[in-house]
C-alpha cells in the first residue's frame, strides 16, 4: 500500500466521523444512517469506502456472531492520528515539507483572536520543551 493511500479521503473522513463519534462499534447500515443526505443516498458507494479505509488501517471489523453477513466496523486509528498524517502530507505536498512554510501562510491566511495567539505561544513552548530546546 502506497504513502498516499493510508489517509482518508474527504468521502471517507465523513465515515470516521459518524464512527469517531460512536463508543461503539457500528454496523454499515447504522453508519448509513448517520451520514449526512447527501452521502447516505448511495449505500454501496459507503460500503466501497468503508472498505478501503479497512484497506488502508484505518478501520477494521468483527464477523457478527449471529449473522455472519452482518459487520460491525471500529477505528483503529485515532482523529488526531488521521489528522497529523494528513497535515504531514499536506505540508509535503503544497510546501514541499517546509514546516515553517506552511505554518507562516496559514498564520498570515487568518486574522487571529489574542486567545488564539496564546494557544499558539503555548503549542510552541511544549514543542520546544519536548525537543530541548535544540534548534537549529
Amino acid at each position: 500500500m502506497g504513502k498516499e493511500e493510508s489517509s482518508p479521503s474527504e468521502k471517507e473522513w465523513k465515515i470516521m466521523e459518524v464512527i469517531w463519534s460512536h463508543d461503539l462499534p457500528l454496523t454499515s447500515a447504522q453508519v448509513i444512517s448517520l451520514l449526512p443526505v447527501e452521502m447516505s443516498d448511495n449505500p454501496k458507494m459507503i460500503r466501497v469506502l468503508m472498505n478501503r479505509l479497512c484497506q488502508k488501517g484505518i478501520l477494521a471489523y468483527t464477523v457478527d456472531e449471529k449473522d455472519a453477513r452482518v459487520y460491525h466496523y471500529y477505528a483503529l486509528k485515532t482523529r488526531d492520528e488521521c489528522r497529523k498524517e494528513k497535515s504531514r502530507r499536506f505540508i509535503d505536498s503544497y510546501f514541499s515539507g517546509n514546516h515553517t512554510g506552511a505554518l507562516a501562510a496559514m498564520l498570515q491566511s487568518y486574522t487571529l483572536t489574542e486567545e488564539q495567539i496564546q494557544e499558539l505561544e503555548q503549542i510552541l513552548e511544549t514543542n520546544r520543551k519536548q525537543n530541548g530546546g535544540n534548534r537549529k
